[in-house]
């Protein structure tokens, strides 16, 4: 990837990371190995198109992908990596595990072999096989119906108030722009306050439409992807700017360069992009970032945290009922609609997500990792919150791995 100008010089004169005859460097080299080789012509079977194994990699200067001729040659590897994790202890352990293990699901997938959705959700993402308990969506349902009583939106079904609300709340058209710029502004100031200075580094805001996603990190770019189908009120726009850029996607990476840059951080960080079991924590960091930062300023903050919540449990559970239950595509979008109280375009997205043959498990991502992020980060002593953004952003995580933070441990 090309890097814009600011970064690029500052890694021209980064030290070249020192240890990467690791366990996290033959990692990351083999899966960029993976990355490459399935991206080459011929070699795989197509399913990761332009977007790749690993999105976004910040360490070619520093860890070279493994040269691969044959998916037998992965399969080796990865038995080795898998040898080697087998006795790692602690949440070091834990992670390189799942790792290893999402890998090997992932090259089984690029050698063309079969797997259900269930096995990708389970060995793939790293999240729970399943949809999310009914006493989940009810209790998120609930919140975002108090919410919308304190704000006088009290008439007609949660649908109906939902959408009465957010046309009260939307942004005209012509003032997105004006109003991401604002919002950007005071995240990357509360962002370098609060967990990690990202100097000069700034995103334009791009707008598209027909596009699969609400938003997303074009990193190498510096923009932030924006699917204008959609309408969006002040606190959307500025959970968006928070999930993709400041302290969310775009700061994620540029911490985990710096940790490793330092000696700090294994090479692995690196792969904090990677459609992996990482993706669930990478997920959730963005999902929680107004949180991560103390942003919640008023009852349209409340309102809109519920309301997500509320779509991210439902598109899990529509995804796994169209794709696991083989449900009708019509009635899994109604379901959305209703109960969701999701816009046509976000229902649309979701919905040609979970049909693409390797990403539509990580649907259940955005769920799985913001639960996980939340319950860490809720029960982190102010005191401790310095070693949990170290631990949370200057490491790679899987669920599992990330709740088993300890502010007194070795890697806190």
């Amino acid at each position: 990837m090309t890097l814009g100008p600011t970064l690029a010089s500052q890694h021209r004169g980064s030290p070249l990371y020192q240890h990467h005859d690791t366990f996290g460097g033959d990692l990351t080299a083999v899966t960029m190995g993976i990355d490459r080789f399935e991206r080459g012509a011929g070699k795989g079977n197509g399913l990761l198109d332009s977007e790749g194994l690993v999105p976004i990699y910040l360490g070619d200067d520093l860890i070279a992908a493994k040269t691969y001729d044959g998916w037998s040659e992965v399969f080796a590897d990865l038995e080795g990596l898998d040898e080697r994790a087998a006795a790692m202890p602690g949440a070091r352990g834990e992670f390189l595990r799942a790792m290893v293990h999402s890998l090997v699901a992932a090259a089984r997938l690029f050698a063309g072999n079969h797997m259900t959705y269930a096995d990708k959700v389970r060995d793939l993402v790293g999240a729970e096989p399943a949809p999310v308990p009914e006493a989940e969506i009810v209790a998120h349902a609930d919140a975002l119906s108090a919410g919308l009583t304190r704000a006088g939106f009290v008439r007609g079904p949660l649908r109906d108030r939902v959408a009465a609300w957010e046309e009260a709340r939307t942004i005209a058209p012509d003032r997105v722009e004006a109003e991401f710029r604002t919002l950007m502004a005071a995240a990357r100031e509360r962002t370098a306050a609060l967990i990690f200075d990202t100097g000069d580094y700034d995103m334009a805001l791009n707008p598209l439409r027909d596009v699969p996603f609400t938003a997303r990190c074009g990193f190498a770019e510096r923009r932030m992807d924006l699917n204008v189908d959609n309408a969006f009120t002040r606190a959307a726009l500025k959970h968006l700017v928070c999930h993709e850029v400041f302290p969310g996607h775009a700061t994620q990476l540029l911490y985990t360069r710096a940790e490793v840059d330092a000696g700090r951080s294994d090479a692995d960080a690196l792969l904090c992009t990677a459609n992996a079991v990482t993706g669930c924590v990478q997920e959730g960091i963005g999902d929680q970032g107004v949180q991560l930062i103390d942003w919640i300023e008023d009852d349209d903050d409340d309102i809109h945290l519920a309301l997500r919540s509320l779509k991210s449990a439902v598109q899990t559970t529509a995804a796994w009922r169209l794709m696991a239950d083989r449900e009708a595509a019509d009635t899994v979008a109604d379901y959305m609609r209703t109960v969701g109280c999701g816009q046509e375009a976000w229902v649309r997205g979701r919905l040609r997500m979970a049909r693409h043959p390797f990403r539509g498990a990580f649907v259940a991502s955005y769920y799985a990792g913001n639960e996980s992020v939340r319950r860490v980060r809720e029960r982190v002593a102010p005191a401790d919150r310095d070693a949990f953004h170290r631990y949370l952003y200057g490491q790679v995580h899987s669920p599992r791995s990330l709740e088993m933070f300890d502010p007194q441990g070795p890697t806190a």
